[in-house]
């Protein structure tokens, strides 16, 4: 059985919450960094160019990168939005420090970067990047609660500068921009699926794909493309956090590192955690460490903080299942095959990849073969196994190159194979759906307390701006290879509700309020889903309290012996990302739900926040005497969970394990 529970940072009691709170909005941005910048730092004037926002370390960073003419001491100046006078930045606005290099010849210039640390949660900030007297001018972005449910939106392949047309490409990603965030306003973040731009070096490429203001305002979550890797403009631009820049994950080794960009980088945020692969980096023929060091990597990163998370999603540009003209390229078939087995044995829920310009989504994975022959395809709903996963291809978010969709071949149907599905012989054995109608798209993910709900969205139509279209490199738009009319910008191509695999217990979640009472409930899922206890209430200023029960058990006991049976089950600590409280704080009483197999009820258990070792040692569910009837019987537990009304804030998680002992 598995909990979760959201909690509050904890005050004592409730006179002490307001206080509280106003100190952790004064402390909020007082982690790190001066609140004021010398004089000398503006002694040479510099031109500030290239900002963008990206993702930190988890939801309480975000790491500013821009480009500087000079070399001078710089700093991004952060600022409650609120704080701000007639748009001035008020005297105890905090800065952080940037660093950097020169940037490479073709570049010019220096490169700069900072993190942002600190920031407190449901409020909006404003920042600026430079030295007193030489600023850049002023964007802003708004954090959210750091619990629960939450969007973000993934795009394939900008590719600024392929179309040959750089202003059509710039538009049609503008657009898409546009389009995506107007419609999302509350995505928390930006995901690439690589190749930003067409020419690694090309500032221009890479001026046009920063045009956008969403790229100032939401974090973007940087991946590097095959488009990308050549130069070292991709690392200039977008840094990364918690990126390993060893030679194993650069594509020509560590003599490249100087001339070519790489590394794999991984950060957590809301209990989702992202590793984000340089997948141009596939054989050590290439000089790196190619895919045994991804995986590696991978399996690193997953044993180290994959508790901490409730998702695992992975992110790389090279697809292996998917259905254009990379579907059968000899360096895709190597991932293909070096790839899912790991990715399955570590719980990956979901893999979101670019590169073959055309949308796809597959089949449930596991080792490298369908994992469940009966799902059909384009099925809405699937329920990951052990070891399930499902990858995902986002065609063009700028429409300035499409890849028509290919034809199977005989070659296989599971590992490196590109056979066709028996269900749908048109696309490649692996696809549940393939798309290609030659208009713009962006990749929706709900991330849900226990599904992630993924939606192909139309951002564009035949009309411009669509590059590709506009120049006639394609010949044909719409649905059916262009026999059906162009969707509706905003229309939902295709969607799929995910439920991860809970393994052989049950999960329970419990969200705690922020020293407030209200309600509180269970919701049991069927497929063993998420028992979700809702908002448990607070009891005499003291404690949060939950109470509930456990996914029934059924007993079957047909054995000619009839010898006796036991069921017992621990729990271990919640912990939500670092945090955690004791197991012990749940408590028991176990019940006979249906009569049969001799079932007897074990003995109540109290949490033990009124004393003793509640569930965190091994207690007795229900057993039977030898002799007992040969039938079935069902054996249930009410819940009790008390939890100190200091529990920091969080959606905590803890499994309770059962064993059953039969004589």
């Amino acid at each position: 059985m598995f909990l979760t529970a959201s909690t509050s940072h904890g005050a004592h009691t409730r006179r002490r919450v307001s206080w509280i709170a106003t100190a952790a909005i004064g402390a909020s941005l007082v982690l790190s960094g001066t609140a004021a910048v010398p004089a000398a730092m503006a002694d040479t004037s510099a031109t500030l160019s290239g900002v963008i926002l990206g993702v930190g370390a988890d939801e309480t960073q975000r790491i500013v990168t821009w480009y500087s003419s000079a070399d001078t001491a710089q700093v991004v100046q952060v600022a409650p939005t609120s704080a701000l006078v007639n748009g001035q930045f008020p005297s105890s606005a905090t800065t952080f420090s940037a660093s950097g290099t020169a940037n490479i010849a073709s570049s010019g210039g220096f490169n700069r970067h900072a993190t942002i640390t600190g920031l407190a949660e449901n409020t909006a900030y404003s920042y600026r990047v430079g030295s007193d007297g030489n600023w850049s001018s002023t964007s802003a972005f708004k954090t959210q609660s750091f619990e629960g449910d939450y969007d973000f939106l993934f795009f394939g392949d900008p590719q600024i500068g392929s179309s040959g047309d750089l202003a059509k490409d710039q538009a049609g990603w503008q657009d898409t921009m546009n389009v995506a965030v107007g419609a999302n306003p509350n995505a928390e973040l930006l995901v690439s699926g690589g190749d930003q731009v067409e020419t690694a070096n090309t500032e221009a490429h890479w001026n046009a794909f920063l045009a956008p203001d969403q790229l100032r305002q939401y974090p973007w979550v940087a991946t590097i493309g095959n488009h990308d890797v050549g130069g070292k403009a991709y690392e200039q631009h977008l840094y990364t956090p918690n990126t390993d820049r060893s030679g194993a994950y650069y594509r020509k080794g560590s003599g490249s590192i100087g001339t070519e960009s790489g590394g794999d980088y991984w950060f957590v945020y809301k209990d989702v955690l992202y590793i984000d692969l340089n997948s141009n980096s596939y054989s050590t023929s290439q000089g790196g460490g190619g895919d045994d060091a991804h995986i590696a990597y991978v399996t690193d990163v997953v044993n180290k903080h994959g508790a901490d998370a409730k998702y695992t999603v992975l992110v790389y540009h090279h697809a292996i299942y998917s259905p254009a003209d990379h579907a059968k390229d000899a360096d895709n078939k190597v991932r293909r095959t070096d790839f899912p087995t790991a990715f399955s044995k570590l719980g990956v829920d979901l893999v979101l990849q670019g590169h073959d310009h055309s949308y796809s989504r597959s089949y449930e994975i596991k080792n490298g073969a369908k994992a469940n022959a009966d799902e059909k395809p384009g099925q809405d709903e699937v329920f990951e196994g052990p070891g399930g996963v499902v990858y995902v291809t986002a065609n063009s978010s700028s429409g300035s190159k499409y890849y028509d969709i290919t034809s199977p071949d005989d070659s296989g149907t599971s590992g490196a194979g590109n056979g066709a599905d028996p269900l749908n012989p048109a696309n490649y054995w692996y696809n549940s759906v393939q798309n290609q109608e030659h208009v713009r798209s962006y990749v929706k993910v709900q991330v849900k307390k226990d599904q992630l709900v993924v939606q192909n969205i139309r951002s564009g139509t035949c009309d411009a701006p669509n590059a590709a279209v506009e120049l006639k490199k394609v010949l044909w738009c719409g649905p059916e290879n262009g026999s059906k009319p162009a969707e509706a910008v905003g229309t939902i191509q295709d969607e799929v509700t995910i439920h991860p695999n809970h393994g052989d217990g049950q999960d329970i979640q419990v969200d705690v309020p922020t020293s407030a009472p209200g309600e509180f409930g269970w919701t049991i899922n069927g497929h063993n889903g998420l028992v979700d206890l809702g908002t448990a209430q607070e009891k005499n200023l003291q404690y949060f309290e939950a109470t509930g029960q456990i996914n029934p058990i059924t007993v079957t006991d047909t054995r000619t012996s009839m010898s006796p049976w036991s069921v017992s089950a621990s729990v271990g600590d919640f912990t939500d990302n670092g945090k955690t409280f004791n197991g012990s704080f749940l408590g028991w009483t176990p019940k006979i739900v249906t009569p049969g197999a001799g079932a007897v009820a074990g003995a109540a258990v109290k949490s033990g926040y009124d004393g003793g070792d509640g569930l965190s040692v091994s207690r007795l569910l229900g057993s039977a005497p030898v002799g007992h009837d040969r039938s079935a019987g069902v054996v249930g537990a009410d819940l009790d969970l008390k939890i100190p009304n200091t529990t920091d804030k969080g959606s905590y998680r803890a499994t309770l394990t059962l064993t059953a002992l039969a004589g």
